[in-house]
């Protein structure tokens, strides 16, 4: 193959190739849209809002890190995250939305539900964890209980992670490798990765009865993460008209005189090592393994 063929087909593969922010404007973006999350989160308090976010999609369709930009500088008294583990055998006995009742907001909160009750109509479906009776009166009663909770006064807002078969492939791919995510590799996700057209089915079949006027479902575009975090915190922001709650102005009290305070000798107290105190240390840390300087 000449030159000039091998140049047109990378040239033909860079145009195919989608649209990317770049990480400079991202970051950029993003800090701007998180001050706006910070104004939101003070507009909550102020009015006494209600307000539930759930969060839902294939598994490494890019949920959590949506979750962490959006926490990442709000307080975790006002907006929570919830993500409940498998549910106890006294809870699978008890009335199926029980378990989650307790996490609903009060009174200026936001409370983000990484993955929901909706798990009934996932993966306890599509992996046989409930039974065909259970999941359908999930599905007949779910509608009801969230038009319950909009009547009520809670604001519910709903979001599902659309990702692509090669992309989701790509990224458990990634998580062989990568260290950082290992964990995130559970036997479900790897039986999940069989069942990819029992989810699309499982998913579909869930939108049909659960995308109520009251309560509808957001889909996400979620193929590249950075700009389905952008597009999901706008459109968060747009949901729930807000002003900027200008706080009162504060000043710093005088500190407390030193009356005669002696600090406990130095020598008495147990100091962690710091392993960064000049160059040459930071050097030699930096040049060892981690674990021949800790494992003991």
């Amino acid at each position: 193959m000449s030159s000039d063929s091998k140049g047109a087909k990378s040239r033909k593969k860079k145009k195919n190739k989608p649209y990317k922010i770049p990480n400079k404007l991202y970051e950029k973006e993003l800090h701007r849209l998180q001050v706006e999350l910070v104004k939101l989160q003070e507009w909550i308090k102020y009015k006494g809002l209600r307000v539930v976010v759930i969060f839902e999609g294939r598994d490494a369709a890019g949920k959590g890190g949506v979750i962490k930009r959006i926490t990442q500088y709000l307080s975790p008294r006002v907006c929570p995250v919830v993500a409940l583990a498998t549910p106890t055998e006294r809870e699978k006995t008890q009335w199926y939305f029980q378990r989650y009742v307790p996490h609903l907001p009060a009174a200026g909160e936001m409370v983000l539900f990484d993955r929901s009750w909706y798990n009934r109509a996932g993966v306890e479906r599509v992996m046989g964890f409930c039974t065909d009776d259970e999941y359908r009166e999930f599905m007949r009663s779910c509608p009801e209980f969230e038009r319950m909770l909009v009547r009520s006064g809670i604001i519910l807002i709903k979001y599902w992670f659309s990702v692509s078969d090669e992309e989701q492939e790509r990224r458990f791919q990634s998580r062989l490798t990568d260290p950082l995510k290992r964990w995130k590799l559970s036997p479900m996700d790897l039986e999940s990765r069989k069942r990819w057209l029992e989810y699309s089915k499982a998913k579909d079949e869930m939108f049909a009865y659960t995308d109520i006027k009251q309560a509808p479902w957001y889909v996400v575009n979620a193929d590249i993460k950075k700009h389905a975090r952008l597009n999901c915190i706008r459109h968060l922001l747009s949901m729930i008209p807000y002003e900027d709650v200008q706080p009162e102005h504060i000043e710093l009290p005088p500190r407390q005189e030193d009356l005669g305070y002696v600090r406990p000798p130095i020598n008495e107290q147990t100091f962690v090592e710091d392993f960064y105190s000049t160059p040459e240390k930071t050097r030699e840390t930096l040049s060892k393994p981690y674990r021949t300087q800790h494992v003991k």
